[in-house]
């Protein structure tokens, strides 16, 4: 044990005797010295007996013992110094962050300062059993409730979450069987109804679930491998599947391909067919075009010697004949016609020269 110190104050001592820390100071004989060290031990003292500091992460509950009010306070007391009266007053502290609740077999988890119980042994719904590990994230939200109806300290875990978190699991998970396990999507569904179920239990009593993790589950040896064969059978059912409509998906786009390349020389040969069409189409109109041109040269050709030649049926024709056979005579030297009878060349009878040249017809004008 060890030994006190003669110089040491009674009060010092007594102090000490609570639990109280105060470093030993060897004081000199007499003085103020020693008198303020009394007073600061007082003030310690004074400061823990009196005093009760809510952390930032707590809620406070004040219980009145004795005095006026007596019975635990409505008023939630957050971070800072609070006055408590010794023996008539005291204050209960409890956590205002998440909290996490783990059930779990494994030594290690996810939270270093959660609350860990055993796994949850759940039956599904086709009669066998599993190992789930869950976290369940929580928080009180009125700790005033909590404390009337579960009680101070860590009843909130004892008697308010742990309780009713297997049961919860039970009911929801319960519903799938073996296989749904392995559906992500079934089993956070579950997880939420899980989640739901809680709230309906605990929020009356000023705690609420964020959420319910799943994070493993585990069946006996056998039947997972029961499990692991069957799903390894619906893989390959799955894959033959797979690969028979990858074959029709294939033949089915062959055929489209094939189509379009039909599709494609049909339109080819149309449009082929409208180009010739069209080629001869101007053909046509090129020719027809030029033989009405044809036409109309060749008419106003005839058109021409028709007019020419009522021009030269009109007054004067005779003597422009005349003219010209008088041009053809003087290329000739001598010409022996005869000058008396039925066929006398009277070189003055004009009709009766051109009837002998042939030139007009006999009885013609």
């Amino acid at each position: 044990m060890e030994e006190q110190s003669p110089q040491e104050p009674e009060l010092i001592r007594k102090i000490r005797k609570k639990g109280i820390s105060i470093p030993k100071i060897r004081i000199p004989g007499g003085g103020k010295f020693k008198y303020f060290v009394i007073a600061a031990a007082v003030l310690v003292f004074a400061y823990n007996l009196l005093f009760v500091y809510v952390k930032p992460n707590e809620f406070g509950i004040k219980v009145v013992r004795l005095g006026i009010n007596r019975g635990v306070q409505q008023e939630v007391y957050t971070a800072g110094l609070n006055l408590v009266v010794p023996g008539m007053q005291q204050m209960y502290r409890l956590p205002r962050d998440v909290q996490v609740l783990e059930l779990t077999d494994y030594p290690r988890t996810a939270a270093d300062q959660a609350r860990k119980e055993r796994v949850a042994h759940i039956q599904t719904s086709d009669g066998f059993f599993v190992d789930v590990d869950v976290s369940i994230l929580y928080r009180i939200e009125d700790p005033y409730l909590v404390f009337t109806k579960i009680g101070p300290g860590s009843l909130f875990e004892d008697n308010g979450i742990i309780p009713k978190a297997e049961p919860a699991l039970k009911e929801t998970l319960g519903k799938l069987t073996t296989e749904d396990f392995y559906n992500s999507f079934l089993r956070v569904d579950k997880a939420r109804e899980a989640r739901d179920r809680l709230n309906e239990e605990l929020n009356s009593k000023g705690i609420r679930v964020e959420h319910v993790l799943v994070r493993y589950f585990r069946y006996s040896p056998e039947i997972q491998k029961n499990i692991e064969e069957k799903k390894l059978k619906d893989q390959l059912v799955f894959t033959n599947q797979a690969a028979a409509r990858a074959a029709r998906e294939e033949a089915q786009l062959k055929k489209i391909v094939q189509e379009g390349r039909v599709v494609v020389d049909v339109e080819m040969e149309q449009g082929r067919a409208y180009v010739t069409r069209k080629i001869a189409e101007k053909d046509l109109y090129v020719r027809a075009k030029k033989a009405e041109a044809n036409l109309l040269v060749k008419l106003a050709e005839a058109e021409k010697v028709r007019l020419k030649n009522d021009a030269l049926k009109g007054v004067g024709s005779e003597r422009m004949v005349g003219l010209k056979m008088a041009d053809v005579y003087k290329g000739l030297d001598l010409i022996v016609l005869p000058s008396d009878g039925s066929s006398g060349v009277n070189p003055l009878d004009l009709d009766n020269a051109l009837k002998l040249f042939d030139v007009r017809k006999g009885g013609a004008q």
